[in-house]
Protein backbone atom coordinates (compact mmCIF):
# COMPACT_ATOMS: atom_id res chain seq x y z
CA UNK A 1 0.00 0.00 0.00
CA UNK A 2 2.69 2.36 0.73
CA UNK A 3 4.40 2.22 -2.66
CA UNK A 4 0.92 2.24 -4.11
CA UNK A 5 0.76 6.12 -2.60
CA UNK A 6 4.57 6.78 -3.07
CA UNK A 7 4.09 5.82 -6.86
CA UNK A 8 0.85 8.13 -6.73
CA UNK A 9 2.87 11.19 -5.32
CA UNK A 10 5.65 11.11 -7.29
CA UNK A 11 3.75 10.36 -10.89
CA UNK A 12 1.78 13.74 -9.56
CA UNK A 13 5.10 15.63 -8.77
CA UNK A 14 5.75 14.65 -12.32
CA UNK A 15 2.82 15.93 -13.80
CA UNK A 16 3.01 18.95 -12.38
CA UNK A 17 6.45 19.54 -13.14
CA UNK A 18 5.49 18.64 -16.85
CA UNK A 19 3.23 20.55 -17.10
CA UNK A 20 5.38 23.94 -15.66
CA UNK A 21 7.53 23.05 -18.63
CA UNK A 22 5.16 23.16 -21.38
CA UNK A 23 4.19 26.61 -22.90
CA UNK A 24 0.87 27.62 -21.78
CA UNK A 25 -1.92 28.29 -24.80
CA UNK A 26 -1.74 31.35 -26.74
CA UNK A 27 -3.17 34.46 -24.60
CA UNK A 28 -5.26 35.87 -27.81
CA UNK A 29 -8.06 37.66 -25.15
CA UNK A 30 -11.19 36.86 -28.13
CA UNK A 31 -12.53 36.80 -31.10
CA UNK A 32 -14.13 40.09 -32.14
CA UNK A 33 -16.52 41.37 -35.08
CA UNK A 34 -14.14 42.49 -37.64
CA UNK A 35 -14.59 44.01 -41.02
CA UNK A 36 -12.80 45.91 -44.16
CA UNK A 37 -9.65 43.48 -44.13
CA UNK A 38 -9.42 40.01 -46.02
CA UNK A 39 -8.69 36.87 -44.27
CA UNK A 40 -5.37 36.39 -43.25
CA UNK A 41 -4.52 40.10 -42.89
CA UNK A 42 -2.50 41.43 -39.99
CA UNK A 43 -4.16 45.09 -38.80
CA UNK A 44 -2.45 46.54 -35.43
CA UNK A 45 -4.33 49.40 -34.60
CA UNK A 46 -1.87 51.63 -32.36
CA UNK A 47 -3.84 53.63 -30.89
CA UNK A 48 -5.95 50.83 -29.19
CA UNK A 49 -2.68 48.61 -28.76
CA UNK A 50 -3.92 45.71 -30.65
CA UNK A 51 -3.27 43.71 -33.12
CA UNK A 52 -5.66 41.72 -35.34
CA UNK A 53 -5.50 38.57 -37.55
CA UNK A 54 -8.50 38.36 -39.78
CA UNK A 55 -9.99 35.16 -39.90
CA UNK A 56 -12.78 36.36 -42.56
CA UNK A 57 -16.58 36.25 -42.27
CA UNK A 58 -16.43 39.67 -40.06
CA UNK A 59 -14.43 37.76 -36.97
CA UNK A 60 -10.85 38.54 -35.86
CA UNK A 61 -8.55 37.38 -33.36
CA UNK A 62 -7.59 40.33 -30.74
CA UNK A 63 -3.91 40.33 -29.63
CA UNK A 64 -2.54 42.71 -26.64
CA UNK A 65 0.51 44.79 -27.63
CA UNK A 66 2.67 47.11 -27.02
CA UNK A 67 3.33 49.67 -29.45
CA UNK A 68 5.81 52.23 -30.54
CA UNK A 69 6.57 55.58 -28.20
CA UNK A 70 5.54 58.74 -29.29
CA UNK A 71 8.38 59.79 -31.96
CA UNK A 72 8.84 56.10 -33.04
CA UNK A 73 5.50 55.37 -34.22
CA UNK A 74 4.78 54.20 -37.83
CA UNK A 75 1.90 53.65 -39.90
CA UNK A 76 1.79 52.01 -43.22
CA UNK A 77 1.87 48.67 -44.99
CA UNK A 78 4.52 45.72 -44.80
CA UNK A 79 4.16 41.90 -45.48
CA UNK A 80 5.84 39.21 -43.60
CA UNK A 81 9.40 38.34 -44.86
CA UNK A 82 11.03 36.04 -42.28
CA UNK A 83 9.76 33.82 -39.54
CA UNK A 84 12.04 33.35 -36.82
CA UNK A 85 11.79 31.30 -33.38
CA UNK A 86 14.39 32.41 -30.34
CA UNK A 87 16.14 34.86 -32.98
CA UNK A 88 19.02 36.42 -31.92
CA UNK A 89 18.90 40.51 -31.74
CA UNK A 90 21.10 42.36 -33.02
CA UNK A 91 20.43 46.25 -31.94
CA UNK A 92 19.38 48.63 -34.97
CA UNK A 93 21.99 51.84 -35.03
CA UNK A 94 19.07 54.27 -33.35
CA UNK A 95 18.41 51.97 -30.55
CA UNK A 96 22.63 51.28 -30.11
CA UNK A 97 23.21 55.33 -29.79
CA UNK A 98 20.41 55.60 -27.34
CA UNK A 99 22.07 52.34 -25.13
CA UNK A 100 25.84 51.93 -25.90
CA UNK A 101 26.41 49.73 -23.71
CA UNK A 102 23.92 47.19 -25.56
CA UNK A 103 26.33 44.30 -26.89
CA UNK A 104 26.55 44.30 -30.44
CA UNK A 105 24.31 41.22 -31.04
CA UNK A 106 22.21 39.20 -27.73
CA UNK A 107 21.71 35.26 -28.58
CA UNK A 108 18.54 33.95 -28.92
CA UNK A 109 16.59 32.83 -25.45
CA UNK A 110 18.60 35.09 -23.38
CA UNK A 111 16.79 37.16 -20.72
CA UNK A 112 18.65 40.40 -22.14
CA UNK A 113 16.62 39.54 -25.61
CA UNK A 114 13.58 41.42 -26.35
CA UNK A 115 12.92 39.56 -29.12
CA UNK A 116 11.08 36.91 -26.93
CA UNK A 117 10.10 33.51 -27.94
CA UNK A 118 9.87 34.19 -31.77
CA UNK A 119 9.94 37.34 -34.43
CA UNK A 120 8.08 37.69 -37.82
CA UNK A 121 9.97 40.72 -39.60
CA UNK A 122 8.37 42.79 -41.67
CA UNK A 123 9.33 44.24 -45.61
CA UNK A 124 8.80 47.73 -44.20
CA UNK A 125 12.50 48.09 -42.47
CA UNK A 126 13.84 47.32 -39.03
CA UNK A 127 10.60 46.34 -37.84
CA UNK A 128 9.39 43.09 -36.54
CA UNK A 129 6.11 42.14 -35.11
CA UNK A 130 7.88 39.89 -31.93
CA UNK A 131 7.20 38.54 -28.47
CA UNK A 132 8.80 40.40 -25.46
CA UNK A 133 11.31 39.43 -21.92
CA UNK A 134 9.03 41.89 -20.66
CA UNK A 135 5.42 41.08 -20.50
CA UNK A 136 4.48 44.51 -18.02
CA UNK A 137 5.33 46.14 -21.43
CA UNK A 138 2.47 44.47 -23.19
CA UNK A 139 -0.76 47.71 -23.85
CA UNK A 140 2.25 50.27 -23.77
CA UNK A 141 3.86 52.72 -26.14
CA UNK A 142 7.30 50.92 -25.22
CA UNK A 143 9.34 50.58 -28.35
CA UNK A 144 11.25 52.05 -30.51
CA UNK A 145 8.26 50.80 -33.55
CA UNK A 146 8.21 46.96 -33.07
CA UNK A 147 5.31 45.77 -32.36
CA UNK A 148 5.32 43.44 -28.91
CA UNK A 149 3.11 40.63 -28.00
CA UNK A 150 2.71 38.24 -25.22
CA UNK A 151 5.16 35.27 -26.43
CA UNK A 152 2.09 32.56 -26.13
CA UNK A 153 0.80 35.12 -28.18
CA UNK A 154 3.36 35.35 -31.00
CA UNK A 155 3.65 32.13 -31.24
CA UNK A 156 -0.07 31.44 -31.43
CA UNK A 157 0.71 34.27 -34.73
CA UNK A 158 3.78 32.19 -35.90
CA UNK A 159 1.73 29.53 -37.15
CA UNK A 160 -0.96 31.10 -38.43
CA UNK A 161 0.77 33.46 -40.82
CA UNK A 162 3.29 32.76 -43.68
CA UNK A 163 5.62 34.98 -45.55
CA UNK A 164 4.13 37.11 -47.62
CA UNK A 165 1.01 37.76 -45.06
CA UNK A 166 -0.43 41.66 -45.24
CA UNK A 167 0.01 43.40 -42.35
CA UNK A 168 -1.38 47.07 -42.67
CA UNK A 169 -0.48 49.65 -39.48
CA UNK A 170 -2.93 52.41 -38.28
CA UNK A 171 -2.56 54.95 -35.92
Amino acid sequence: MHVSLWTRVFSAILLLAASAAVPQAAQARDIVGFSGYGAGTIVVRTNERALYYVLGNGKAIRYPVGVGRAGKQWSGTAVISGKYLRPAWTPPAEVKHDRPDLPNVIPGGSGRNPMGAAALTLSAGEYAIHGTNNPGSIGGFVSYGCIRMYNADVLDLYGRVGFGTPVIVTR
